[in-house]
């Protein structure tokens, strides 16, 4: 089955789109990756999305707004995904959507929320579509996320020691897959969003992001500012948790800086929230007795952060992902691509020990096709390991 997966992620820089075949074979799911396409939001667009996140606050027509927007955006690029990677050949495509709200209280999830309707995507490709992939384990009583988790588990199966793939996204999330233990799977805080957020308000929205690490290589880490950031509870939360920008948002850094703001540099605060990623990421990575961390997301784009991070690991090997045959770029965009498979098929996309919900859960909603719904036969076995074939 060729499969197009579409992911943008909490920092909201860009859809990504990743094209698969994907079949079972025997015990095993093989995912043979055919390539990617990746847009980015135009700019009113990612302005309406940014004024409505929070701690802002927004109305149901801009909600409604955004939704059909969003779900546009995902569609003209799926439609893109077809033509380009597929050569008109989709069978399905699966849509995370873009996360706008994730409901968390005393540590349970109560709710979350992705816009895009995937209405658009089934009317533009004529392809049926998987959605609202998350809001299932949340019902039975899981995070919600990380979704990831399954396909990290059948991935890293079977490697030695105790592997663990780290997403750096706009929030960090890491699966540890260890042998015959049961795997965990959380967020482990901030990669990206209060570096964004630092710069993009430092810079007086002159720019997005710390390109090429940049602006974090000529800082220096601020020992007080640090401090604050590091006593943040969520941190010492045990697994299962999530968070997101709902905790990790430019107020939030602006109250940590009180009293600190005026005497730094910006380069100095940006350095410090980049040093304040590595420093929690590479201790939930050492709580759990990893061995070796395999990398993606937008994180690794930045030499700075990945350096710190590499420096907060100590010993303990650090490698992309492409190392092991999937993209780094696209490495979520194909993980949910499998999780739409696995739906179709009957399926179950969730680990319960990775997302704290009582039960594994065939997840999402499906949106019939131009030409109807045709499913394939449910699989009588799940699969227990993922192998990558070439292209």
């Amino acid at each position: 089955m060729r499969v197009v997966g579409l992911m943008s992620g909490t920092s909201y820089d860009a859809v990504d789109a990743a094209a698969a075949d994907l079949s079972l074979d025997g015990d095993s799911l093989v995912l043979r990756p055919l390539g990617m396409v990746s847009a980015g939001y135009d700019d009113e667009l990612k302005s309406a999305l940014a004024a409505a996140l929070p701690p802002a606050t927004t109305t149901l027509k801009e909600v409604c707004a955004l939704d059909t927007r969003i779900g546009r955006a995902f569609a003209a690029l799926a439609v893109r995904a077809d033509r380009e990677v597929c050569e008109n050949r989709t069978d399905l495509v699966v849509s995370h959507g873009q996360t706008v709200y994730h409901w968390v209280e005393d540590g349970r999830v109560h709710g979350t929320l992705q816009l895009g309707e995937p209405a658009w995507i089934a009317e533009a490709t004529g392809r049926p579509v998987v959605s609202n992939l998350r809001t299932r384990d949340v019902a039975a009583g899981g995070q919600g996320a990380p979704l990831v988790g399954v396909v990290d588990v059948l991935w890293l199966r079977g490697r030695p020691g105790v592997p663990v793939a780290l997403n750096l996204g706009g929030i960090a999330n890491l699966t540890v897959a260890a042998g015959a233990a049961a795997p965990v799977a959380f967020d482990t805080g901030p990669a990206n969003a209060l570096i964004d957020a630092a710069v993009h308000h430092l810079t007086g929205g002159g720019l997005a992001y710390d390109k090429g690490g940049a602006l974090a290589a000529r800082g220096t880490v601020d020992a007080e500012l640090l401090r604050r950031l590091l006593a943040e509870p969520y941190y010492a939360a045990p697994p299962p948790k999530t968070t997101g920008k709902e905790l990790f948002h430019l107020p939030y850094l602006l109250a940590a800086l009180e009293g600190r703001g005026a005497s730094l540099a910006a380069e100095d605060v940006i350095a410090t929230v980049t040093e304040l990623t590595a420093r929690t990421v590479a201790g939930a990575v050492r709580s759990v007795g990893a061995t070796e961390v395999v990398v993606s997301g937008g994180g690794t784009r930045n030499p700075t952060l990945m350096a710190r991070l590499r420096t907060a690991l100590g010993g303990v090997p650090l490698r992309g992902s492409d190392e092991l045959g999937l993209p780094s770029a696209a490495k979520e965009a194909y993980a949910f691509a499998v999780l739409g498979f696995l739906t179709v098929h009957g399926l179950a996309g969730t680990v319960p020990a990775c997302t704290g919900a009582r039960h594994a859960s065939v997840l999402g909603s499906i949106t019939p096709g131009r030409h109807g719904l045709r499913l394939p036969e449910p699989a009588t076995t799940a699969p227990v390991r993922l192998r990558l074939a070439q292209a």
